[in-house]
């Protein structure tokens, strides 16, 4: 517990720097927040002009769609938030940066961390706010306290998923020093398909996202339940799955780098 509380105050005190670092040039700040602001918006004018042609979508609503874009735009974000450092880790390695994480006695994984926090999600995540309540108050799903649970958990199983593609990703770096790029696809790929449920795509699509890269478990299944789809509460823990998947996921990492090798400087 004394460890735990230690790595959570070092994580603390690199974020504080880095918003001190930040806020020096508040103005520049404010453009970038506000530009990232009207990238994530244009997805929910792409979402308002589609439905301005259709009323729904295999049975989904707009309200629907808009519950469904929120929590994987907001998860992204918070992922992205957290986990920027992870996507430096090639340069690092590349500039021989990482031999001296090496040498502190700290976790290596909580130093890449720190080194970078992208404040810039704030814009996505504000746009996400405003869509989560929209869609809170237009789809079909008839809430209670127990559903209000199972859509924070859809939101904070997401954040989960995709910083374990993050690690994947940051893995690659150790065996090719170069970063995984194809991976670009399972991280912004499905934050940009992510927003209409998974089973529009086809069912081979369905199952490759339930049984290889869980998005179906964040997604598509407790989605199902808020909706009132199906009886099957058991959906609703399906956001769960993350917890396995980001295990599996920093075992890779712990693999990659037992077989680290420097790359000098």
């Amino acid at each position: 517990m004394k460890r735990i509380y230690s790595s959570a105050h070092l994580y603390g005190r690199y974020i504080s720097v880095i918003l001190r670092s930040t806020m020096q040039y508040k103005f520049s700040f404010f453009l970038m927040v506000t530009g990232r602001f009207i990238l994530a918006f244009n997805g929910f004018l792409g979402i308002l002009f589609l439905f301005s042609g259709f009323s729904t979508i295999r049975e989904y609503t707009y309200g629907d769609i808009l519950l469904c874009f929120s929590v994987i735009q907001m998860s992204f974000a918070f992922a992205e938030c957290i986990g920027s450092g992870l996507k430096a880790l090639s340069g690092m390695i590349r500039r021989g940066e990482f031999d001296r994480i090496l040498l502190r006695p700290r976790s290596p994984i909580l130093q890449v961390l720190g080194t970078k926090f992208e404040l810039g999600r704030l814009g996505p995540m504000i746009t996400s706010v405003l869509t989560l309540i929209i869609g809170i108050l237009k789809s079909q799903a008839e809430w209670n306290f127990g559903k209000a649970l199972v859509l924070a958990a859809m939101i904070a199983g997401g954040t989960v998923l995709f910083l374990a593609l993050f690690i994947l990703g940051a893995s690659f770096c150790f065996f090719s020093i170069e970063d995984g790029g194809i991976l670009n696809i399972l991280t912004y790929g499905a934050k940009e398909h992510g927003k209409y449920p998974v089973d529009i795509y086809g069912k081979r699509f369905l199952q490759v996202c339930t049984y290889i890269i869980p998005y179906a478990m964040i997604q598509y299944y407790p989605l199902q339940y808020l909706l009132g789809k199906t009886e099957h509460w058991q959906y609703g823990l399906y956001p769960l799955a993350s917890i396995v998947f980001l295990a599996v996921c920093y075992l890779i990492w712990l693999l990659g780098l037992k077989n680290y090798k420097s790359c000098g400087n």
